[in-house]
């Protein structure tokens, strides 16, 4: 059950849906899930937020209920989250992961802007792809003790985010140019959904395609290709948990699907669900 995965969904700069404000793209039934969990997301310290886009604190108290299995769409970024029983680094997740909620409890993550780990990493990052690693092998035994105070009684999410500033501070590198252009380049992927060829990107940014497709396994840990589809994923998803009598037809065309059976296709195979079955399921 998605081991190899961070334990909580992450909320993103996309507009939230009606029915789960705060939750953020990629948590699929967010109004089910809006009942069950809360998600915060918060600033890191300004000396931070080179390598770091936000903090994310996922709570939950399901006393007295059954056990919650989450279903997440993940992002082309690199984690550090701060879980029972230790703290640990998640690489890109390119499938659809589940995690199992039961009792009471929170998890603090650290989402890396894109392409931002390669440096702490030394390494690729595709070499995280789909795997998760002890966050000591990177931050060392202090990672651990960390977790410890994390997960005893919190202050509340201020205090959170306080402790992972002071943490991380002096451990981040110096800054990598190459690492703010990746980012660059996926942000212009996910804030343009649309956009419908590898090749076409490439050309935009004056690469070609084997150096594009390199640049994303040093540093994002996923192809463009990969990042391009999860991009309208993501806005297939969230449109659909909107609307239950979506167009599917006309969001296919929207998002430069070939036709509405292809977009069909692609959402069933991430999601385990078609379109129209995801989008009813909304339905009171």
């Amino acid at each position: 059950m998605g081991t190899d995965s961070p334990d909580s969904p992450e909320p993103s700069d996309s507009p939230d849906t009606p029915d789960a404000p705060g939750l953020g793209r990629g948590v699929l039934h967010p109004a089910r899930a809006a009942e069950l969990i809360t998600v915060d997301r918060l600033a890191p310290d300004p000396a931070v937020a080179r390598s770091v886009e936000y903090y994310w604190l996922v709570r939950w108290d399901l006393h007295g209920l059954p056990p919650y299995e989450q279903k997440v769409l993940s992002h082309p970024n690199v984690h550090l989250v701060f879980e029972a029983p230790r703290a640990r680094v998640y690489g890109v997740d390119r499938s659809l992961f589940v995690r199992r909620l039961e009792g009471a409890g929170h998890v603090l993550g650290v989402r890396f802007r894109a392409g931002a780990f390669r440096a702490l990493a030394g390494h690729p990052v595709s070499d995280l792809a789909d795997r998760s690693v002890p966050a000591a092998e990177y931050f060392g035994p202090g990672a651990d003790r960390l977790n410890a105070e994390i997960l005893g009684e919190p202050d509340g999410p201020a205090a959170l985010a306080a402790l992972a500033d002071a943490f991380l501070r002096p451990r981040l590198p110096a800054p990598d140019p190459a690492a703010a252009e990746v980012a660059a380049m996926v942000d212009r992927i996910t804030g343009t959904p649309d956009l419908r060829r590898v090749d076409e990107l490439a050309a935009e940014l004056g690469l070609t395609v084997r150096r594009l497709q390199r640049l994303f396994a040093e540093y994002v840990g996923a192809s463009p290709k990969w990042v391009l589809r999860r991009a309208r994923l993501h806005e297939a998803a969230e449109r659909a948990a909107a609307d239950g009598g979506l167009d599917l037809a006309g969001l296919a065309a929207e998002l430069g699907y070939a036709d509405q059976a292809h977009l069909t296709r692609d959402f069933t195979a991430a999601v385990g669900v078609s379109p129209a079955r995801y989008a009813g399921a909304r339905r009171p």
